[in-house]
């Protein structure tokens, strides 16, 4: 789902304060823009337009922030929902057209700076959605628009996001089997959704504790004849045993993980 540009500034010359879900959004974005962050234009009238759509009603501040991308905590209904907004401002472009060169998928977009990161949301938006059709541990993906991706918010019955699995490691007694399902995942992530991660590691995983645990940001996954599908794939499987080695845990070599993976 994506305005056109002409599309987008109609709504902005026909956008007034309104009753229901966009006047109760615009009201959360006037408190998250003097306590958090500025929006821009284009990413102000995306929310309002996935807000009348009824996917979000509104957003209760950012969950974690960074140079190319920020994650707040949505409501949609009765429940959270995770919004993550790009940041056309800050994003390096050149490492995202390493990744957008050579999809089949993304062809002919061109070099403007939106219309790559317009491209890079979508990207992660398809990732996330063969991963999660294949039966990957990852959030449901829900919609995106333009830079804004919106997607089930994994966290605890106080809305409390999880931690990343690099600030919260699994307990002992469930490390092997964490590894063991985070394989698991990875083949079917390989044979079923036919992607690779791109930048699986313990900064990308996060974990609840007890063995639960979801893989995210899946921007840079590629499909499998990508040109760099295989650099990608090794280095993937290479964090994810250096890790669990710090942990004590009995790992495959990278020949084993990756000839499993493969199946």
């Amino acid at each position: 789902m994506t305005l056109s540009e002409d599309k987008y500034f109609s709504a902005i010359e026909e956008l007034e304060p309104k009753p229901g879900k966009v006047k109760r959004l615009e009201k959360t974005l006037e408190d998250l823009k003097v306590e958090e962050e500025v929006f821009d234009q284009y990413t102000l009238m995306t929310l309002y337009e996935l807000s009348r759509r009824g996917y979000i009603d509104g957003l209760m501040g950012f969950v974690k922030t960074g140079k190319e991308a920020n994650v707040a905590r949505g409501v949609r209904g009765d429940e959270l929902v995770a919004v993550k907004i790009y940041r056309a401002a800050t994003s390096d472009f050149r490492r995202m057209w390493r990744y957008i060169r050579g999809d089949p998928r993304f062809k002919n977009i061109g070099r403007k700076r939106h219309r790559i990161v317009y491209a890079w949301t979508e990207k992660e938006f398809k990732n996330l959605t063969r991963a999660y059709e294949a039966g990957v541990r990852c959030p449901e993906p829900i919609a995106h628009m333009n830079n804004v991706l919106i997607m089930e918010f994994i966290g605890d019955d106080e809305g409390n996001p999880y931690p990343l699995m690099k600030d919260n490691p699994p307990e002992e007694e469930y490390a092997e089997d964490v590894l063991s399902n985070i394989l698991d995942d990875y083949r079917r992530m390989y044979r079923k959704a036919e992607i690779v991660h791109g930048d699986l590691s313990e900064y990308n995983i996060l974990y609840g504790g007890k063995g639960d645990y979801r893989i995210i940001d899946f921007s840079q996954g590629v499909v499998l004849d990508h040109p760099i599908a295989e650099e990608l794939l090794i280095r993937d499987l290479r964090n994810l045993i250096r890790f669990f080695e710090r942990l004590s845990v009995d790992t495959p070599t990278l020949e084993e993980a990756l000839e499993y993976v493969r199946g």
